[in-house]
């Protein structure tokens, strides 16, 4: 079942070979390289789409920006105030604990 069975052998191949036919002995031919390609210069910018903005369009970008500017801004400032916060809190618990520092020594 699983031994490959084999076509009967042809009549034909039991003949012997024709000797080659015997080929002429060539140099091989040596070409020029080619030279490079000149490059080609770009097209005109005049030939490129321009982009026109229209009134829409334009106040389409300066709204966005301004939503931009302000959107930075604010985080910005926020940062800003809670930095801001945070000084005066440590400042307000130094002197409050100095303050009870001083009423313990002077206790004594």
């Amino acid at each position: 079942m699983f031994t490959p069975k084999y076509p009967p052998p042809d009549t034909a191949s039991t003949a012997p070979l024709p000797a080659p036919a015997p080929t002429p002995d060539h140099t091989p031919v040596v070409t020029p390289p080619t030279p490079a390609p000149v490059p080609v210069a770009p097209a005109p910018v005049s030939n490129r789409p321009t982009v026109q903005l229209t009134p829409g369009t334009a106040l389409a970008l300066v709204g966005g920006g301004t939503a931009v500017v302000l959107v930075v801004g604010a985080v910005l400032v926020s940062m800003l105030l809670a930095v801001a916060i945070t000084g005066v809190s440590v400042a307000v618990v130094t002197v409050v604990l100095r303050l009870l520092l001083k009423d313990l020594h002077k206790g004594r």
